[in-house]
Parts: C-alpha cells; sequence; structure tokens
C-alpha cells in the first residue's frame, strides 16, 4: 500500500485484514510529526492523567521492566521512567519511532509478533493502540505470552458511553470537532476521521474481558474514565493454579 494511501475506503469503510495492518501503519508514519500535539489538543490535556492511572494501577515496583507496545512518540515511555519503571518502547511505525521523544529502548516490530522471549518482562502497558490491531485475541495472548507469572498489564482505549447524554456529546466531539482539529494540524486529516470511527472495531466490555481471560489473564477489570470516553482494562498474567 502506497505511503499516501487514504486508510478510509472510497465509501468511509474501515479496512479489515492485512488491509489494516498496512492502512493503519502508513497512517501513523504521516501523522507522526504532529501527533503529539493533536493528542495534547483532542483530550484537553487529560491524556497525562489518564497514563498516570494505567501506571498506578500495574502496581509494580520501581525497576520493574515494562512493555509500552504501540510506543508512538514515547508518551507512556516518559510516564513510566518518571514512576520509576525500565520502558521498552515497541511500535510498527518507522514515523512514530523517529519522531519520539525518550531515552528508552526502541523497537520496530508488530505489536502481534514481539521480538521479546517468553516471561521476560514485569509488566505491559499500550495506549489507544488495541483498536488498531487486526486481532485482539492475538494481542492478548502475545500479552500473556511475554509477561511473567502475576506480570500486570494495562491497557488504555477510547470506547463510546453508555449515558445518552454523553454518547450525544462524544459524537459531536470525535464526530466533528476531532476530525476538525485534524485538518488544522495534520497534514493527513483523514487520519483523525479514521480514529474518529475506529471504536467500531472493539467489541462489547463483556467480550473483550472474555478474551483477555481466555489468553491467560486472571482479575481482569475494566473501569472508564472522562465520562466513560475512555477505558481502562488491567488484568495479571495467570499463575499455575490460578483460575480466571
Amino acid at each position: 500500500m502506497s505511503p499516501t494511501a487514504p486508510v478510509l475506503g472510497p465509501d468511509g469503510a474501515l479496512p479489515e485484514g492485512d488491509q489494516k495492518a498496512e492502512a493503519v501503519e502508513a497512517m501513523f508514519d504521516r501523522i507522526a510529526p504532529s501527533y503529539e500535539r493533536a493528542n495534547q489538543l483532542i483530550s484537553l490535556g487529560m491524556d497525562r492523567r489518564w497514563r498516570r492511572h494505567a501506571i498506578d494501577t500495574l502496581g509494580l515496583r520501581r525497576g520493574s521492566t515494562v512493555l509500552d507496545l504501540a510506543c508512538g512518540t514515547g508518551d507512556l515511555c516518559r510516564s513510566l521512567q518518571d514512576a520509576g519503571m525500565v520502558p521498552v518502547g515497541v511500535d510498527i511505525s518507522a514515523g512514530m519511532l523517529h519522531s519520539a521523544h525518550t531515552d528508552a529502548p526502541l523497537t520496530r516490530a508488530d505489536i502481534l509478533d514481539l521480538p521479546m522471549p517468553d516471561g521476560s518482562v514485569d509488566g505491559v502497558v499500550c495506549g489507544f493502540a488495541l483498536r488498531n490491531v487486526v486481532s485482539i485475541d492475538a494481542f492478548f495472548h502475545e500479552c500473556a505470552r511475554v509477561l511473567r507469572p502475576g506480570g500486570r498489564l494495562a491497557v488504555l482505549d477510547a470506547t463510546v458511553p453508555d449515558n445518552a447524554l454523553m454518547r450525544t456529546g462524544h459524537a459531536l466531539w470525535f464526530g466533528r470537532i476531532v476530525p476538525f482539529i485534524g485538518r488544522r494540524v495534520s497534514s493527513d486529516p483523514e487520519a483523525y476521521t479514521y480514529l474518529s470511527k475506529s471504536t467500531a472495531y472493539l467489541p462489547p466490555p463483556s467480550e473483550l474481558i472474555a478474551t483477555a481471560q481466555d489468553a491467560g489473564f486472571t482479575g481482569v477489570r475494566r473501569r472508564t474514565f472522562t465520562g466513560g470516553a475512555v477505558f481502562l482494562l488491567t488484568a495479571t498474567r495467570a499463575t499455575v493454579g490460578d483460575a480466571s
């Protein structure tokens, strides 16, 4: 797929399968230079608070090794370092890694096929990328593979609020304002239309929790922030004898 190819189909349809993987990688390469600025505007600066919540819920000791999957420009890596963790960032987008502002080690790789040994890390975090993977089931299995028994997982992503009033405001913000911001700050404004639509890739909460449990996680918990517009899923890698 061409680096300039649109991420949405001619009818605005979301890509699937291999086409999705290629389109998302190319899209993030294109928007990398303006990504941090756009994120701060879109989240109204609340992204820092969400990252702190995710890191706090890991409950890991200082010095723990934590993978930041789809690390982008390194926001979560920097937050992990501030918390005394040892982050390792992984992203498929060369553009994002080139634009990263962190001194943490960074690796270019598919987060569904990580170049890390089994049970080699204490924690895994992933910020706003779950809806961009081709297989959520494969994502959780790969996280379980690289985590040590008892290791911790924290996944942040966007979602649609349950409350009808909040859902209306969410639709206005992500359906109109986010694409407007994208047109002003990014060389690829269509990317922000895609990002607004991409929550459709995520399964219902109960199915998401069950998928994590089936992959080998226990204590799976999903909570929401900012009126239900953002969720945080946390879980523990099962040890021998654990039950979901």
